[in-house]
């Protein structure tokens, strides 16, 4: 968790850089906002459509990273779509998986992404980062208001509904899946001094003692936290993901019954593989599992950046040499689009 802080205001929402190819034209892409009253969290949602409009030039916007121009607000395709809702890592946002929305979108899916409320860039609640099991209520909270719109609502395949997530979002779709987190487990590591080097957070200094002394706020919390697997999910991706040190044992998984894909990368360097990614895999005995070797880090998920990005934030955005990003990317694309046409068909 030590760095996921650092991408800060390089992902302010600004639109695209080139063209996509299509079945149905263009990428759509539109911003909506919802607020569980119930928790007291805005919840805002980045949904990419297939749509049959065409860009205009005000759609085409430079941008500091590498992505498909948009049709911003552009009306939906016709027909029905399967739907895959994504989860972001801690400290980024909704558009951090962009790249990979915009490719399941071609091949025919909606995607909608959410903003965990107190845990992005711009919105820092220290509580929040140590909340994990407000992630996937959000998912299901997000779930239920699109398929009650008047536009998503008549368009989702209702059976066919994946999620996918990266780093605390990977955790937070398996959450979804059925697995149930030991908070108690998880504490105690993050009492150690291991655990305590994860959340040395610069931006959130207060973190460190929150997580040493919230051991009753944990407790008392999870009395009142409802089932966090929501069967309305089919399927399950998480990349890279985090909060593992809350899983000891397979009974953990026992009600995790659907299709599971994880992967991982090899030199991740915020959750390590061998702790992480293949931890959950070995745990999750149906789970698909696929790593990038070598040198990949745990950032490659992130969009490419422009050069001027790159060198303002090289440890975010610099690769080691021996890795192409937009190489990860394609493979990673092919990976899920794979796994959910399986998976959901």
């Amino acid at each position: 968790m030590k760095y996921l802080l650092l991408i800060a205001v390089l992902f302010i929402f600004i639109k695209g850089s080139a063209q996509p190819s299509s079945a149905f034209n263009e990428i759509g892409q539109t911003t909506l906002q919802f607020e569980d009253k119930s928790r007291n969290r805005i919840l805002i949602t980045e949904v990419w459509y297939p749509t049959p409009d065409s860009l205009s030039s005000a759609d085409k916007k430079t941008s500091p990273f590498k992505r498909l121009f948009t049709v911003e607000d552009g009306k939906l395709a016709p027909g029905k779509f399967p739907l895959i809702m994504m989860s972001h890592g801690t400290g980024g946002n909704r558009l951090n998986l962009e790249w990979l929305a915009q490719a399941l979108v071609q091949n025919g899916f909606i995607v909608a992404a959410v903003d965990h409320w107190g845990n992005t860039f711009d919105n820092k609640i220290p509580v929040e980062f140590i909340k994990p099991w407000e992630r996937p209520l959000d998912m299901s909270y997000v779930l239920s208001e699109l398929l009650n719109t008047e536009t998503f609502g008549k368009v989702i395949l209702k059976e066919n509904i994946g999620a996918l997530g990266f780093s605390f979002g990977g955790y937070t779709v398996l959450a979804l899946a059925g697995a149930e987190l030991d908070y108690q487990i998880l504490l105690d590591y993050y009492n150690t001094p291991e655990g305590q080097k994860e959340v040395e957070l610069p931006e959130l200094p207060e973190m460190a003692e929150l997580l040493t002394n919230s051991r009753s706020f944990f407790m008392e919390s999870i009395a009142h936290i409802p089932k966090l697997k929501d069967s309305r999910f089919k399927a399950f991706l998480a990349i890279s993901p985090g909060t593992s040190r809350g899983f000891v044992s397979e009974k953990q998984f026992e009600e995790v019954s659907d299709p599971v894909f994880i992967i991982g990368c090899e030199a991740d360097e915020i959750t390590p593989v061998e702790f992480y990614s293949r931890h959950y895999h070995k745990l999750i005995p149906h789970s698909e599992y696929y790593e990038f070797l070598g040198e990949t880090g745990h950032y490659v998920m992130l969009p490419e950046a422009i050069e001027e990005v790159k060198q303002k934030d090289p440890f975010i955005f610099m690769d080691h040499p021996s890795i192409d990003r937009q190489k990860i990317h394609r493979k990673t694309q092919q990976l899920c689009m794979d796994f959910f046409n399986k998976s959901l068909n």
